[in-house]
């Protein structure tokens, strides 16, 4: 088994958490549906954070909660390049470099400034389709910020049935 990450997970289970959360279908509704479960989840705890949610390029949702700041758009920016280029999570990315007794920003050959593998950032994945976009979430410790989108996620997911 593979070295813990901050969350107290491994790169297995964050691997596993991925294969969990394929979605049926992603829509327009859905981003909004994903994206104000995400809010009402960060309101509840009175989290400062910013979620954003896009399919490809395009943005569909975006909100910045009392607290957040310009700063967490930018974190949000990053760790949506780190799913992007590497089609999972920021966290996991982050933890495989962990596993290999390196880091991210000492091993990645990529600009900290525009790639961050913390944890936030998750791939919007839809079965027959493999990754589409991503949700991120921006504000919090890394773990908190990846365990708020898994339990949006979850929440959608389970909205299908």
């Amino acid at each position: 088994m593979s070295p813990k990450g901050s969350a107290g997970l491994s790169v297995e289970e964050l691997a596993a958490q991925e294969a969990r959360l394929v979605l049926p279908r992603f829509t327009y509704e859905d981003a909004w549906t994903l994206g104000t479960i995400l809010v009402g989840l960060a309101r509840e705890r009175q989290a400062p954070v910013a979620v954003d949610v896009r399919r490809g390029a395009q943005q569909l949702f975006h909100c910045a909660l009392p607290g957040s700041s310009a700063d967490n758009d930018a974190w949000i920016d990053r760790k949506r390049r780190v799913v992007e280029r590497y089609g999972v999570s920021s966290f996991l990315v982050g933890a495989r470099f962990r596993a290999k007794g390196t880091t991210f920003e000492e091993s990645a050959r990529l600009d900290p400034d525009v790639f961050a593998a913390h944890g936030g950032s998750f791939p919007i994945a839809v079965e027959g389709a493999g990754v589409i976009g991503s949700v991120t979430v921006s504000g919090l410790p890394q773990a908190e910020d990846h365990a708020l989108v898994v339990l949006g996620l979850e929440r959608l997911l389970g909205s299908y049935a």
